[in-house]
């Protein structure tokens, strides 16, 4: 099992930056990547970001290409969301998780808040 632990919510206004970050610990070999989602208030959780550990393949929601970067630094088993340009519909709180090599994700993080005010 892999523990996972999120950083980096706050409020920040409209056209701002934010950065999130997501620490891995324990079973860390058993990951292919790791993946970012949010899930804003009466709405369904959704796919933000994913990066592969290896080989550092990144893929992005269309509403968040151009304005969010997924990072990873292996040495530190953390991966990174720099969040650009926030419009207040990024509004959610966002979760880390674990793909797994079948294309699962497990392992959730506690989820931290991003709140962008117009």
């Amino acid at each position: 099992q892999v523990q996972l632990v999120e950083s980096g919510g706050g409020l920040v206004q409209a056209g701002g930056s934010l950065r999130l970050s997501c620490a891995a610990s324990g079973r860390t070999s058993a990951m292919y990547g790791m993946g970012w989602f949010r899930q804003a208030p009466g709405k369904e959780r959704e796919f933000v970001a994913a990066i592969s550990v290896n080989f550092g393949s990144t893929s992005y929601a269309d509403s968040v290409k151009g304005r969010f970067t997924i990072s990873r630094d292996n040495a530190k088993n953390t991966v990174y969301l720099q969040m650009n340009s926030l419009e207040p519909e990024d509004t959610a709180v966002y979760y880390c998780a674990i793909r797994r090599y079948t294309g699962e994700y497990t392992d959730w993080g506690q989820g931290t808040q991003v709140t962008v005010s117009s």
